[in-house]
């Protein structure tokens, strides 16, 4: 690739950028925008509670055989990120990063609830310039009523 038809550097601070990388995936999930969890994940491995996938169309299917969309065409879904630390290595361009994710969900006929809560362990890498996930290891820990989230209890959070 020449140096011309480089994307240009993030000019956005590591820790940073990857925060939003972070934020972003939960606004994709809570907008039902699976294609766009695709690209964003198109370069990693996302571990949830079954086996791992890889690659854009992978992870873009998985998370439409297991999140369940209502009328509206999301799944009534909030994902709050919290407690995130990153840990950047500028010289080797990656980083690490831990979160705790809680998940609140409200439908016309039930009030406003948290539904599932755990971690998230993620790894990023720097590829020309930008960071983006490397991997992303989802572990609930707390479960509460999904059954109106998810077609299979193991799946995506």
């Amino acid at each position: 690739m020449s140096v011309s038809s480089r994307m240009p550097a993030d000019p956005v601070p590591s820790h940073r950028a990857v925060e939003n990388l972070i934020a972003r995936y939960a606004e994709l999930v809570d907008d039902g925008d699976f294609a766009g969890l695709g690209l964003l994940l198109a370069h990693a491995t996302f571990q949830g509670g079954g086996e791992p996938v890889s690659g854009r169309e992978a992870v873009e299917r998985m998370f439409r055989d297991t999140v369940i969309i209502h009328a509206d065409g999301t799944p009534r879904t909030q994902h709050a990120v919290t407690n995130i630390a990153i840990e950047v290595d500028e010289r080797a361009g990656t980083a690490v990063a831990r979160s705790y994710v809680t998940v609140l969900q409200a439908l016309s006929d039930v009030p406003l609830r948290p539904i599932a809560a755990g971690r998230y362990h993620d790894r990023f890498e720097r590829h020309d310039g930008r960071w983006r996930f490397a991997e992303r290891r989802v572990r609930i820990t707390l479960v509460g009523d999904v059954s109106r989230h998810l077609r299979q209890a193991a799946g995506a959070g």
